[in-house]
């Protein structure tokens, strides 16, 4: 269920209800939650620091004069600050966008977003509390992993260096610094709805710190951040509508006349398998799908 291979140049949808913008939900709402965690981001330290080619960082120094000034534009109409710090760019990293309905509901396209990354140090210069963090690990080198490397972690930024995120089973709060990623990025538009304030942010955060294991109804770090932001149901485990044949389909990018597209039905399904496809890189994305698509022949 959910992650049928498709190529779809016409899409036609129909409206389906949103959750409550505020972020306080109604019990009586909820469909069939289940409460589990997952075991995709078990230890990023055993992960950690295996080569792989696609994660060299390339400065911005060294793209055309066109690209530096059309990227330039793009940071400074999305985080002013970060202009003052160094920034790099991942080679050969997917983008994505998701649509629920007409509405297009995540982008992460160079096009439209800021996809620089930046040190920890530089993150923490720019970002402020209820600010959503994607951390990366990258690291120069040639090379395959011996295994997947993690998936993006993402946390929300609280305050002093601090951050809450879900890690191995757990809602717990860490220092920026003890979690080990090398790289990060503020993303707090890459997912479309209405933002809750800075302070219900906060609050969602730190109301569920400390819960592990069956206590956890997300999947995974992104969900859990993005649902302390926006406050939507969806981002939960079992937590749809279910709302008759209602559909998401995730656009993954790998060129400009090359798109591919699946299709879900449910947001936190989509969420997990962006992230599987992501940790693992355009180029194995594309392997993959050339191998489906000559099985398909």
């Amino acid at each position: 269920m959910g992650n049928q291979l498709d190529r779809i140049t016409h899409l036609h949808y129909s409206e389906l209800p949103t959750g409550d913008p505020s972020g306080i939900e109604k019990e009586e709402l909820r469909v069939g939650v289940a409460y589990f965690f997952s075991d995709e981001e078990e230890d990023l330290d055993d992960q950690r620091g295996q080569p792989d080619n696609r994660y060299n960082s390339v400065k911005e120094q060294q793209h055309s004069p066109g690209a530096q000034q059309r990227k330039g534009a793009l940071q400074h109409q999305h985080h002013p600050q970060q202009a003052h710090h160094q920034q790099h760019l991942v080679l050969n990293e997917l983008e994505f966008s998701a649509f629920s309905c007409q509405e297009c509901i995540f982008s992460k396209l160079s096009d439209t977003q800021d996809l620089h990354v930046y040190s920890i140090a530089g993150l923490l210069s720019v970002c402020k509390p209820g600010d959503l963090l994607e951390l990366l690990f990258l690291c120069a080198g040639a090379g395959e992993f011996t295994h997947p490397p993690p998936p993006p972690h993402w946390a929300v930024y609280v305050g002093n260096g601090q951050i809450i995120h879900l890690l191995r089973g757990q809602i717990r709060q860490d220092s920026l610094h003890e979690v080990g990623s090398s790289m990060g990025r503020v993303v707090n538009s890459w997912y479309r709805y209405r933002p809750l304030t800075a302070e219900l942010v906060l609050q969602n955060a730190c109301g569920h710190l400390g819960l592990k294991s069956e206590e956890i109804c997300w999947t995974n770090s992104e969900s859990f951040a993005a649902w302390c932001r926006f406050g939507k149901r969806e981002f939960k485990a079992g937590g749809e509508l279910q709302a008759g044949d209602q559909q998401y389909f995730l656009k993954m990018h790998l060129s400009e006349n090359n798109v591919h597209t699946l299709r879900f039905h449910s947001l936190e399904e989509l969420i997990r398998e962006k992230r599987r496809v992501d940790a693992r890189g355009k180029l194995r994305a594309i392997k993959e799908l050339s191998i489906v698509d000559d099985d398909k022949d």
